[in-house]
């Protein structure tokens, strides 16, 4: 009984020495990191959110698949495969509408530094799921002496074409007061071109 009592004891001791060595399974190597972005993209969130303004907030290091959503009645091998590749990417900045945080604009930046580069090789899934999501891309080298202006304007330029509205319904009969000839009969024209036999 005694002897019993004696293994049970050293049993415990073992064990808990074990535990005691190997962290019971948990290793926690970490220590935080010195910034959550490199000096680069820390400068250039800078100049992205002074030349946007008040309008809009910018989102660092965020994930394809938390900007985009699967259509409805998608397949669900397609959805899964789908899934994975969007949550595998990554851009470097998002631009969201301040009001309802939905996304604006995708920005990557692009280094010719290193020997292979960073993202110098367009992503044609990144790109292609962008444009199914009507979400323009935005890829900008990475060069010293950007100015707020030529960041807003390279911005704007690419959002224009998602800003534009679409013309509103006319009823046959009234004017358009955004276009008076817009109920103006509207003839075929035929080329000045001579017809080739």
């Amino acid at each position: 009984m005694e002897l019993a009592i004696i293994l049970m004891m050293i049993l415990i001791i073992v064990a808990l020495g074990a535990l005691k060595l190997n962290d019971g399974g948990l290793s926690f190597p970490f220590k935080r990191k010195p910034s959550l972005l490199t000096q680069t993209e820390l400068t250039f969130l800078d100049l992205i959110e002074s030349a946007m303004g008040p309008k809009y907030r910018v989102l660092c290091r965020t994930r394809l698949s938390e900007i985009v959503s699967l259509r409805q009645n998608t397949d669900k091998r397609t959805a899964k495969n789908a899934l994975m590749k969007a949550a595998s990417r990554q851009l470097d900045f998002v631009l969201c509408n301040k009001s309802d945080m939905s996304p604006v604009l995708a920005v990557d930046l692009v280094h010719k530094s290193g020997k292979e580069g960073y993202k110098t090789q367009r992503d044609w899934y990144v790109s292609s799921a962008l444009d199914a999501a009507r979400i323009p891309h935005l890829r900008i080298k990475v060069k010293s002496g950007y100015t707020k202006t030529e960041i807003k304007d390279c911005i704007d330029s690419k959002l224009a074409p998602m800003q534009r509205k679409t013309p509103k319904p006319v009823v046959p009969g009234t004017s358009n007061p955004d276009n008076p000839r817009a109920d103006m009969p509207k003839r075929p024209l035929r080329s000045n071109r001579p017809v080739a036999a």
